[in-house]
Formats: C-alpha cells, structure tokens, sequence
C-alpha cells in the first residue's frame, strides 16, 4: 500500500494545533522547471504530510476556516491553507449535481501582491484588478480582444482584487457560460466578452 494512503489512514482523526499566523500570504510553487504562484493563503502551523493535505481547518466550535493544501519543506510548522469561501461552490456543485466541472478563461493572471516576484515587474503598476501575464493558446481568451498585460477590474461586474476573488467567481459558472470582463489598458477601458473553456 503506498505510504500516503496507509498514513493517511491509519492516523485518520488526527488533529493538530492549527494555530494562523497571517493571512493573505503568497508563496511561490517550482514543479517541472516551473514556477507559479498561490496567492490570499492561510498561514497555519497544522501538520500537512502526504495523505491528510486536503483536510479542514477548522475552529474550535467545527467552522471549516479552510482546506489545508501545501507546506514549506525546508521549515517545520509552516503550512498553507485556501480560505473555504473559495471551496463552497465546488462543495455547492457536488451536493446540488453530485459532480463539478471546472472553467477556464484560460489565462494566467496574478494580483498585485505577486507581481514584485515577476521578471520585468518594474513597469507594472496598478492599484486594482489582477494582471494578465499570459494568455493560454487555444483557450478560452485566445483570439479575444484581451491581450497580456490586460488589467481586469471586474467580471459580471463583480470587482476582482485578488486571483481568489477570480477563482471564487469562476467556480460558481460552467464551461460554455459567457462572462463580461472590465479591462483597463493604459488609459483605455475595455468589456470583452469570453465563453469559458473547460479546465
């Protein structure tokens, strides 16, 4: 049986302090000579190990405060959570269709928090919305009027801050569901309409 399936188990049940040291934390993923980053995190100091990482964070009185996902190898005790009101219209979609498809813009985008970690990040300014650093090809965004280094302001007019402000939004459409983006170019204001792929 491999390892994370026997520990996860055969210490089922187990909890841990789960003490929050910050929010709003952002932490830079390398996989596959890769680098991306996870943005709007809760820090905890929960223990996070191959087969109990998805599990609750919770308060005392059961709240689920978040789901806990990632830990910093090199250090004990500093573990990372994504806030639960990002995960309720998946646990919506599963309770309401037993199933949940994910959409896609089809873009990679980061809010401002990320953007000093960013090469040639000294000519991006900008106080709200979320920057388009790449568009993905043959996505959702491909051969739209949306263009990398696009800022976007809102979708259906819901006002994004952070990528978890985008992600809580997407994760209450489907794909095929059409969304109006507010986008700021320089000095130019755009809507562009996108039909959301499948992720």
């Amino acid at each position: 049986m491999p390892l994370a399936i026997r520990f996860g188990f055969e210490f089922r049940r187990t909890v841990t302090s789960g003490i929050v040291s910050a929010k709003n934390r952002t932490i830079k993923i390398e996989e596959e000579n890769k680098s991306s980053y996870m943005t709007d995190l809760i820090q905890t100091d929960a223990t996070i190990n191959p087969g109990n990482s998805g599990g609750p964070l919770i308060y005392p009185n059961g709240e689920v405060l978040g789901i806990n996902t990632v830990k910093i190898s090199s250090a004990e005790g500093i573990g990372f959570a994504v806030p639960i009101n990002i995960i309720k219209p998946i646990i919506d979609s599963f309770k309401n269709t037993g199933g949940f498809e994910e959409a896609t813009i089809g873009i990679y985008a980061y809010d401002k928090e990320v953007i000093p970690y960013l090469n040639g990040s000294s000519t991006v300014n900008f106080e709200k919305g979320i920057y388009v650093a790449q568009i993905t090809k043959n996505g959702s965004a491909d051969n739209t009027e949306l263009k990398e280094g696009d800022i976007i302001t809102n979708i259906d007019n819901v006002a994004l801050n952070t990528m978890n402000d985008l992600r809580q939004y997407i994760y209450t459409k489907k794909p095929n569901d059409e969304v109006t983006l507010k986008v700021t170019r320089g000095k130019i204001n755009k809507e562009i309409k996108i039909v959301l792929g499948k992720k």
